[in-house]
């Protein structure tokens, strides 16, 4: 389903400390944080609403395969352009992020060539940033 202008996202999900999780998101992701109360906070996650409530979250299990790498599931995430999401990846690595799968190439040369990069969230909540060396090439099969 295509839509005529971008939607904006929006996410709920638990985590088990809002301090954290409000350091790591601005500081880390560079998010800007929005309308909060003690048990929860809106970030605008690159143009997109995330809802971090306080509470249990999910476990990721690695039963994701793409291109014969385990992933985590489930996950969420942006794309971004190339540019941001090189800005990311370097803050993330000045901080000695430790990623599920570190920033890297991934479908070099073929149709879907993509940066990626997986991480855990302070309550362990996956996140995949990708950017398309071709933003056209997003849906192509």
């Amino acid at each position: 389903m295509q839509s005529v202008t971008p939607a904006v996202f929006h996410l709920s999900f638990h985590v088990n400390d809002l301090a954290t999780s409000r350091q790591f998101y601005t500081q880390l992701l560079g998010c800007t944080e929005g309308r909060n109360t003690p048990t929860w906070a809106d970030f605008d996650f690159f143009g997109h609403q995330l809802s971090l409530h306080l509470g249990k979250p999910l476990i990721p299990t690695y039963t994701g395969q793409v291109d014969g790498v385990s992933v985590p599931m489930p996950h969420f995430g942006a794309v971004l352009t190339v540019e941001v999401w090189q800005q990311v990846a370097s803050r993330l690595e000045a901080a000695n992020t430790e990623f599920i799968i570190a920033p890297q190439l991934r479908y070099e040369g073929q149709p879907g060539e993509q940066r990626t990069m997986f991480l855990l969230d302070p309550s362990g909540n996956a996140i995949e940033l990708k950017s398309m060396s071709q933003a056209d090439e997003l849906f192509q099969a």
